[in-house]
């Protein structure tokens, strides 16, 4: 409300509320803030889990921090920045999320200290700008090489990632896993992976150890007939889209009937066009048929007595994997059914797997699409370690599209601290503060692991600090020495992007948040539910 010659004048609709200055940027960073702590718990090898029970009664156990923020009902416009923060580094890198967020968090902190010493919000920002710039630079200079063929590297890269996870229970067998189902998808000459080739299929029962790799697809589905054979070897395999069924006009059309033969005219005509689709199918020589449509009863039959295997209503995403995994393509019309389009594979097979059954396409020649079947024994376990197993899969991804990949446990945090530093007197002016405090705030990962792993953090922080100004770039915390450790060496390695994305993000998000000093909320009458006290 302003005032004009003593008269109140409306600009805001009133209801609304107004925060300016030091008032908005502090409950902005409080905000942000405690997301941070919220989830700082989970960092690490020795990390904790978070149970979310949602308003239906669902429950979520787990440690991934892009999960944890998704999970939980946020309504802080500033909180959910960094919700934001976590989405994206778990979809550009698919590990680091918590790490990312916690760093996020401690720059805001650092940045309200600077603020409360009357340092402008936009020279903090610069700084923080700055400090990002070199944190790069410098990161590029500690990232070693690594080819497809370091398979034993790869393999630390996936145990890394799910360290502390619930894919911890097997993780030897599991990197092993994910490793191979990476590199079987991967093309020559291609450099982006797409992990979406790698289908995770998920089945309470058994344990994580029965978890395997199937070097094909596993369908949950079942033969559409009882009388269809169960195991078809030398499988080839026609992929059709369109329905085995008798297509209904476009138009309401009716047929007049005069007399009993026209009827059974009308009848045979049906069961000769569906039995001429069947014929198509079976004259390509193809022995097994996955429909993305329907399959008609008759049809069924028809098909039943050709010895066809024939699985109905695939899902269109499950389709483009058979595609890439037996080498079919996947026909539109029943027209062009020709062997040349089939795809190959060495066992179909149905198998009841928990009570259930499934279809597995197996011995693939080439597979271009994988599957991984999930096994645990309840569904929390299985979902948690479906979890594990997609950050393990992206990370080693992400190793091979870069080529890149830096030291863990902390090391690489604690180099970037002492390099800025330097870099920081070199700066001058006043966003020397900022690059200071960049760097201070760096060192919140090697601290949130002492913390969860319930050692001293001064004391490891001193005492890392120490090893790597002697020159050990590499030396990082091992939370269950409880002491400076070579990282590369105890194999604790990560790809060089899970760092620079998480600065970059943590970053822009935090000086974002730090250049509000204004928050405007509109009444309660045009807020979302549960927005009305939050400003």
């Amino acid at each position: 409300m302003a005032q004009l010659g003593g008269t109140p004048i409306l600009i805001l609709k009133e209801g609304s509320e107004r925060t300016r200055g030091k008032d908005a940027q502090s409950r902005n960073i409080l905000a942000a803030k405690t997301i941070a702590a919220a989830i700082k718990s989970t960092l690490g090898p020795k990390g904790m889990d978070k149970m979310l029970v949602d308003s239906m009664g669902d429950v979520v156990i787990t440690n991934d921090g892009a999960t944890i923020l998704r999970e939980m009902d946020i309504e802080h416009p500033a909180a959910k920045m960094m919700v934001e923060i976590a989405k994206t580094q778990d979809e550009e890198v698919g590990d680091g999320t918590t790490s990312a967020v916690v760093l996020a968090g401690e720059l805001l902190k650092k940045a309200e200290d600077l603020l409360d010493q009357e340092v402008h919000p936009t020279l903090i920002a610069t700084g923080y700008r700055l400090a990002a710039e070199k944190a790069y630079e410098i990161l590029n200079g500690l990232a070693y090489d690594i080819t497809p063929k370091d398979e034993d590297l790869l393999r630390k890269i996936a145990a890394t990632s799910m360290t502390g996870k619930g894919a911890e229970v097997a993780k030897d067998m599991l990197t092993d896993l994910t490793v191979d189902a990476v590199k079987t998808i991967t093309e020559k000459g291609v450099h982006e992976i797409d992990i979406d080739h790698i289908k995770l299929e998920k089945k309470v029962g058994g344990s994580a150890e029965d978890t395997k790799l199937i070097s094909g697809m596993v369908i949950d589905k079942e033969r559409v007939h009882p009388g269809m054979p169960k195991k078809i070897e030398d499988a080839k395999i026609a992929l059709i889209n369109s329905a085995f069924e008798i297509e209904k006009t476009e138009v309401d059309a009716k047929i007049e009937i005069t007399a009993p033969d026209q009827l059974k005219a009308f009848l045979d005509e049906e069961e000769k066009m569906l039995k001429d689709m069947v014929d198509k199918v079976t004259a390509s020589g193809a022995n097994v048929l996955f429909c993305q449509k329907g399959i008609d009863d008759l049809a069924q039959h028809y098909l039943a007595k050709a010895a066809v295997m024939a699985v109905r209503r695939v899902k269109e995403s499950d389709m483009k994997k058979l595609a890439s995994a037996t080498g079919g393509k996947i026909l539109t019309t029943l027209e062009e059914v020709r062997a040349d389009d089939l795809g190959g594979a060495g066992l179909v097979d149905e198998r009841k797997i928990s009570g259930e059954e499934m279809i597995f396409v197996e011995e693939c020649k080439n597979p271009k699409a994988v599957s991984i079947l999930l096994r645990g024994g309840t569904e929390h376990v299985v979902d948690e370690l479906e979890r594990g197993i997609h950050d393990g899969l992206r990370v080693v991804a992400c190793a091979l599209e870069d080529g890149k990949y830096v030291a863990g446990g902390g090391s690489a945090e604690i180099e970037l601290a002492l390099k800025l530093r330097d870099y920081a007197a070199s700066v001058g002016g006043r966003e020397q503060l900022a690059i200071q405090a960049f760097a201070d705030a760096l060192e919140v990962i090697p601290r949130a692991l002492a913390e969860n792993a319930g050692l001293d953090p001064i004391d490891m922080l001193v005492a890392l600090r120490s090893a790597h100004e002697k020159g050990e770039k590499t030396a990082g915390l091992d939370v269950f020495k409880g002491e400076p450790t070579d990282m590369k060496k105890a194999g604790v390695i990560e790809p060089l992007r899970v760092k620079t994305q998480a600065i970059s993000s943590g970053t822009e998000s935090a000086t974002m948040i730090l250049r509000i000093d204004d928050v405007i909320a509109s009444s309660s009458a045009g807020m979302p539910p549960g927005m009305e006290g939050e400003y």
